[in-house]
């Protein structure tokens, strides 16, 4: 007897299908997977904090994107990096940022993206480091040799790369330069300073540097910008722009909102311009986010049509 079944007696089952799934995690939290699978994970870490007064800006946090993470079926615990503090010289002087914090999915095997590095302040006759992190912080300079200090992305290293270095302030030196570095993005450099053509070079502070886009969650967003580099006005200067994705605008105001990152988008503080107009403190980093990417599967139970077994099973949509 010929069995149209394909040799199974019995009433065959349609299957059902569980659809793709985004999940977006602003906060920490847990993660559960329909299913133990192989997910395409987003992980991008806080990003760092802008210096005040001749500030450099921050550099974005870590951005990794791995497209086949394995996820367990078992909870997942979820840590979302918070933005670095910004630079606060509202008591008199410059200061530095702080570096954002890592954002890191899963305890085993664990994704981990690092903060961003933070933005430094201006400080006469010497060099201010910006710091190193997922991007790193824009060089800092009111006089002397510029360049050496800016900060390094990328660090911890990771492959692919995790994000990118800081701008460099102005370059022929010794020159007083009024204009920082920017902050790294996680898909380009930082800024340098450049020169406005006024009395003092170097007064532009640098653009951030841009972020990398992702399609992750169903349509093109761009994350990770790095922070703007504070700027000279009274030599003509300008204020550096914060990088595409997330990064601040480089303001003289204190109050300024463009200062600070996009939240959840790892974006880095921008720093402050001079002269100030209100208190002395920068842009606050972004915080970072995780996105998780579950692939469509087909499930069913009872008796199969040995030939539909044979194609789901062969194509892995055996669940």
């Amino acid at each position: 007897m010929s069995l149209s079944n394909g040799g199974v007696i019995g009433t065959d089952n349609d299957p059902a299908t569980t659809a793709a799934k985004v999940t977006t995690f602003n906060s920490s939290g847990t993660f559960t997977a329909a299913k133990a699978s192989d997910c395409t994970v987003l992980v991008v870490a806080g990003g760092g904090g802008g210096g005040a007064v001749f500030g450099s800006g921050a550099g974005a946090g870590g951005y990794r994107e791995i497209a086949s993470h394995p996820v367990p079926a078992s909870d997942v615990p979820v840590t979302i990096g918070a933005g670095g503090a910004k630079g606060d010289g509202s008591a008199g002087g410059g200061a530095q940022g702080a570096q954002g914090a890592n954002s890191v999915f899963g305890a085993s095997s664990p994704i981990t993206s690092t903060g961003g590095g933070y933005g430094n302040r201006g400080s006469s006759g010497a060099n201010s480091a910006g710091g190193a992190g997922g991007s790193g912080g824009g060089a800092n300079l009111s006089s002397g040799t510029p360049g050496a200090n800016k900060g390094a992305g990328n660090t911890p290293p990771t492959s692919p790369s995790q994000g990118n270095n800081g701008g460099n302030s102005y370059e022929p030196a010794p020159e007083h330069t009024g204009g920082q570095g920017a902050g790294g993005g996680a898909g380009a450099v930082g800024g340098n300073a450049t020169s406005s053509g006024g009395p003092y070079n170097g007064d532009n502070g640098g653009t951030g540097g841009a972020g990398t886009a992702s399609s992750i969650s169903g349509s093109s967003v761009t994350r990770g910008g790095g922070g703007g580099g504070g700027g000279y006005v009274t030599s003509g200067g300008s204020q550096g722009a914060g990088g595409a994705g997330g990064g601040g605008t480089a303001s003289r105001t204190a109050t300024d909102s463009g200062l600070d990152g996009t939240a959840n988008t790892g974006g880095g503080g921008a720093g402050q311009g001079y002269p100030i107009i209100g208190a002395g403190t920068a842009g606050t980093g972004g915080s970072g986010v995780v996105i998780v990417s579950e692939a469509a599967f087909i499930t069913a139970s009872g008796v199969w049509n040995m030939d539909d077994l044979y194609t789901y099973v062969k194509a892995d949509n055996w669940a």
